[in-house]
């Protein structure tokens, strides 16, 4: 079974992470690309235009991507 992940980018998907309890990822990626886990996640608990609440922190959506996992099977799916 392959893992991979989808970036909440659109108040849509942070909507649906939300409504489903998703566990969300705060990362942030630096010019070089190097990814760093800032939190281990757990659900939006709130969301604005500028930020996203996630276990009682404010993370600024224009400073960090917000990720959950997507399973993949090995159907390809």
């Amino acid at each position: 079974m392959n893992h991979t992940y989808k970036v909440l980018k659109s108040d849509i998907e942070l909507f649906a992470a939300a409504l489903f309890q998703m566990r969300v990822y705060v990362v942030s990626v630096d010019e070089e690309l190097r990814v760093s886990n800032e939190d281990y996640g757990g659900p939006v608990e709130k969301f604005s235009p500028e930020s996203i609440k996630i276990n009682g922190k404010y993370f600024f959506r224009n400073q960090f991507e917000f990720r959950v996992d997507v399973k993949k099977d090995s159907a390809g799916m």
